[in-house]
């Protein structure tokens, strides 16, 4: 089958590969799409933490964000899977240990990660082979582009949660990329009035066509009580910044991750009795993604830009829009296109 590999920092290739065999406990999905992820441009450059702990190596073949449809089974697994339309969990644990046995797989300390960590080949290519127990069933609503958009949903979603948001809240993220848009479309379904805070004027209009009225600047954001504020960046001063705009007795979420330590003021979060929830992985609200989506309730398929074949698949990675791209941040990849 043809795959995407990612031999080096900036080195790749789309190339003919063994197609997987499912092993006992697994199956094998014909992949429908892929989302390209800021993990994979870290990967792509270099800068990806794993590489330089251990848990990642290349050749890789990237990809965690994926829908697609059974089209194997290995031993132990029911049949019946074969056909149905599904997507994946990214966190695989162990299993054994406390943290799996306690439900908190996607923190195992010997946790695979389909596409990024442990040697456990992703979804860019045609096949890709799962652990059955990992998969989730993609009702009929829910098509191949909102499927694919699942896993970064998952993770906004457990976000907004974790704001704790009620109707008539007031929420601010920060950072309007992919998972802040998505964050801030979550909050919004919970009845928040929802602010953004971005450092481009591309992506704030994109918001605006998105519906949502309130968006700014970093020097422009108004003195306003803030009942929950939502890190999505990637910027180091930003953690810092939404303890400092959070009201007393709020909730400060952190879903971004900087490329270096940030400092935040644990006095303000005690005086303040703020709430503050680090925010890792979107395993445990897959099934509830699936289900807004599936009800209609948040629909982020306006956030993708452009879907492209294998062979544009680095020119993505490397920065580049394709031709007729739409304003959105999120790229697709359809392994079937030639």
């Amino acid at each position: 089958m043809r795959a995407f590999v990612l031999t080096a920092p900036g080195k790749y290739g789309v190339q003919e590969v063994p197609a997987p065999v499912a092993d006992p406990g697994e199956v094998v999905v014909d992949v429908e799409r892929v989302g390209v992820c800021g993990t994979d441009m870290e990967f792509f450059t270099g800068a990806m933490a794993y590489l330089h702990q251990g848990h990642s190596a290349y050749p890789m073949r990237l990809g965690h964000e994926w829908s697609g449809r059974v089209a194997a089974v290995g031993d132990g697994v029911d049949p019946g899977w074969i056909g149905r339309r599904v997507m994946g969990d990214t966190m695989l644990g162990c299993g054994a240990c406390r943290r799996c046995r306690r439900g908190s797989q996607h923190v195992c300390e010997k946790r695979q990660e389909v596409g990024i960590r442990g040697e456990r080949a992703g979804a860019l290519a045609e096949q890709l082979a799962v652990p059955v127990s990992s998969l989730h069933v993609l009702p009929d609503s829910v098509d191949a582009v909102l499927g694919a958009l699942v896993e970064p949903g998952g993770n906004a979603l457990r976000a907004a949660r974790a704001a704790q948001l009620r109707p008539g809240d007031r929420a601010l993220v920060l950072g309007p990329g992919t998972i802040g848009l998505l964050v801030a479309m979550f909050a919004r379904a919970a009845g928040a009035e929802v602010h953004l805070m971005g450092a481009a004027d591309a992506s704030l209009a994109f918001a605006r066509e998105l519906g949502f009225e309130h968006t700014w600047r970093e020097d422009t954001v108004p003195d306003l009580p803030y009942d929950a504020v939502v890190d999505a960046s990637n910027a180091v001063h930003l953690p810092d910044l939404a303890l400092r705009l959070v009201e007393p007795a709020g909730h400060v979420v952190y879903i971004g991750l900087a490329g270096e330590p940030s400092r935040v003021d644990t006095r303000a979060l005690v005086l303040g009795d703020v709430t503050a929830v680090g925010v890792l992985s979107a395993s445990p609200g897959l099934d509830a993604t699936i289900l807004a989506y599936a009800e209609g309730s948040v629909d982020p398929r306006p956030l993708v830009a452009a879907t492209v074949g294998l062979d544009q698949v680095g020119a993505v990675l490397a920065g580049e829009r394709p031709v007729g791209a739409g304003p959105g941040p999120k790229f697709h990849v359809d392994p079937r296109l030639e």
